[in-house]
């Protein structure tokens, strides 16, 4: 098949992150063979990460495997190959799991600080001894489904070898039915002395594109010196869209429709910003507010009408009611914005409520958001967060999305996400980096652009759909439909989606021969019903967050039926890997966003046993040997909390 070479730019959303442990430079552990492989089927990712390890020394020596995956990401696989046996991890429902990693900590066979949570990323950890000259192959594998923002999928390889490695690949494999309209490379890895490594390929058809990552040792040594590669492979591409019914795929029962139609009007929006300015946002978080709010402000479209809100302890309103985005309004809110002074306690109850009211009778044809952005627990006012939930939901009723952003570690990120999916939107954390004012505007960029409200997706003859009722579609998104065709003799799949435009009701309909959509090959054949039953683990966890009661439980039953059958990590699983010669295991497990770790998964829970040694790097004496564990946890906020008072060795690495 002819390829031509195309060069390429990018951002993130899939991410890896394979570190060794600290090594001597005569290398006593080699990592001889590093492999990344990720294969991209219509938007669904499935990567592989193989790291091949030798123990160069007469003795024993403890191997560690690292590796960070997006949020988005599933476990799937865990293998250890040692002295030719093979050691494969079984999924097992979360409380078995933490059963026997209980079960081990209490005999002091557990390996300490094993995973934590950043931005995007989850990090997994485990080590094993080795004996004497032997090697170690591991090997992990992931699953997700690409999300599309801002009109770009993006997938982000992060490689940190901290050594150069003789056999060191790169492999992305990318294939979309419509066509890639464009395909970029950048990042870190993209360096001056490691250019000439990267090799994009863009098929003629335009179905197909590869990306290449081959240095050499020396390109290495050259651009790195003795600690190897260490940056990113950022890939970012988009689909061609010649039909604006969408895309539909089918294989072995499964479809999937990507609906993502451009030839729309804007919808002119209503927007009210409810802004926390109590005394937790004093400092860099209030500075940050200020320069992201003036920037986006800014961007509102003429036709957009806009409020602010304000609050502590009390309540402030710029004005009583939504003004147009005139230049001259839009100026006089900039000057409200520049003098936000923080300062008191935190009335949350009150502050939406009085956004909800200011939005509530919005003008025909228009599309209506609150957006929320909080550092904190309510403290004045209403303080209950049960009941301010059923207080906002009541008032929102059902009208308009609510995003909940939450700023740093200290905000109760389980009510504001509660809160937000029961108005039909999402919670964001923003973290408290230099780039928060960015990570601000980046979120309103998302939403800035309203196309479709109302969307409603209809798939005769077919069942067990994912999510197919959407409050907004925004320019530069993707809504993605999965599901299962119930009818074997169904010769077409029919679609229609049902939805308000700018000011008018609109309908696309689609009829597709199911022959037509079974384009698919044999070794990818079953990745729709995967990408199937991510999509539907993925937006059970979320539903659950909303529901009560048998609801609530039937979700959560739900999701966990479907992540033990297709052997996913998820927030109600964990993967068990019996280690070698001997009964201990090791237990992989999958963070819930905001969650903190059950007091009795901390390592240092159990008479410090497994406390890694912050001078040494190594673990500490109680430990046997042999021990082997892999546990994900939310460490971030003990850590930021450590990192105040201590400077962490290099091996411990925490974030």
């Amino acid at each position: 098949m002819e390829r031509a070479t195309i060069p390429l730019t990018l951002l993130s959303v899939l991410a890896i992150c394979v570190i060794s442990a600290p090594t001597k430079k005569s290398r006593d552990v080699d990592i001889y063979s590093f492999h990344i492989n990720s294969t991209v089927n219509s938007r669904y990712a499935v990567t592989t990460i193989t790291s091949r390890v030798a123990n160069r020394l007469n003795e024993s020596k403890e191997v560690h495997f690292q590796v960070k995956i997006p949020k988005n990401a599933f476990i799937t696989k865990f293998r250890m190959t040692i002295e030719e046996k093979t050691y494969d991890g079984v999924v097992k429902k979360k409380e078995e799991a933490e059963q026997q990693y209980s079960a081990a900590v209490s005999r002091g066979e557990s390996a300490g600080i094993v995973g934590s949570v950043g931005r995007t990323l989850e990090e997994f950890k485990t080590s094993v001894t080795v004996a004497a000259l032997s090697k170690v192959t591991f090997e992990l594998t992931y699953e997700e489904l690409l999300k599309r923002r801002l009109g770009k999928y993006k997938l982000q390889i992060n490689a940190q070898p901290m050594q150069p490695v003789a056999d060191f690949k790169i492999d992305v494999y990318i294939n979309e039915d419509p066509g890639i309209s464009f395909l970029e490379v950048n990042g870190g890895l993209k360096s001056q002395e490691l250019f000439n490594a990267v090799i994009s390929t863009l098929a003629s058809s335009t179905k197909e594109a590869w990306v290449n990552f081959y240095p050499t040792r020396e390109q290495q040594t050259k651009c790195c010196g003795e600690n190897g590669p260490n940056g990113d492979l950022i890939i970012e591409y988009d689909v061609k869209r010649p039909n604006p019914n969408g895309q539909l795929r089918a294989s072995s029962g499964y479809f999937v429709h990507y609906f993502a139609p451009t030839d729309i009007q804007q919808i002119p929006k209503n927007v009210v910003f409810i802004i926390d300015r109590s005394g937790s946002m004093y400092g860099r978080k209030m500075d940050q507010t200020r320069v992201a709010m003036l920037k986006i402000l800014g961007d509102l479209g003429q036709d957009d009408y806009f409020g602010l809100i304000t609050f502590d302890s009390t309540i402030r309103v710029w004005k009583t009611e939504l003004l147009q985005a005139t230049e001259r309004n839009v100026k006089q809110a900039k000057d409200f914005v520049k003098n936000i002074r923080d300062g008191g306690a935190t009335d949350i109850n009150a502050a939406v409520l009085k956004g909800v009211d200011m939005i509530k009778n919005p003008r025909e044809g228009s599309a209506s958001i609150l957006i929320l952005l909080t550092d904190g627990d309510p403290t004045s006012g209403e303080t209950n967060t049960e009941r301010i939930q059923a207080n906002v939901k009541k008032a929102i009723d059902g009208k308009f999305p609510l995003y909940c952003l939450g700023f740093g570690f200290d905000v109760n990120f389980d009510f504001l996400e509660k809160m937000a999916l029961e108005n039909d939107g999402v919670a964001r954390r923003i973290y408290e980096d230099s780039d928060a004012d960015l990570q601000l505007q980046g979120f309103y960029e998302e939403v800035a652009t309203p196309l479709l409200t109302d969307v409603q997706l209809k798939y005769p003859g077919a069942a067990n759909l994912t999510q197919t009722s959407f409050r907004q579609y925004y320019n530069g998104s993707e809504i993605v439909v999965a599901g299962q065709i119930t009818d074997n003799s169904l010769e077409t799949l029919q679609t229609e989606v049902i939805a308000i435009s700018k000011n008018t009701n609109v309908t696309y309909q689609d009829s597709t021969s199911a022959k037509d959509l079974i384009d698919v090959l044999p070794q990818h054949e079953n990745f729709i019903q995967r990408l199937w039953a991510h999509l539907t683990v993925k937006q059970l966890l979320e539903k659950e967050v909303a529901l009560t009661g048998q609801e609530k439980e039937a979700a959560k039953k739900k999701a966990l039926d479907l992540s033990l059958k297709y052997e996913f990590v998820t927030p109600l699983t964990s993967m068990v890997v019996t280690k070698p010669q001997e009964e201990e295991t090791q237990v992989a497990h999958k963070p819930k966003e905001g969650a903190e770790t059950p007091k009795d998964l901390l390592p240092w829970s159990k008479d410090m046993h497994g406390f890694p040694d912050l001078h040494s790097g190594q673990q500490g004496q109680a430990l046997p040997g042999q021990t082997v564990n892999l546990l994900s946890s939310h460490l971030y906020d003990y850590v930021g909390k450590l990192m105040m008072l201590c400077t962490l060795h290099s091996q411990v690495l925490l974030i």
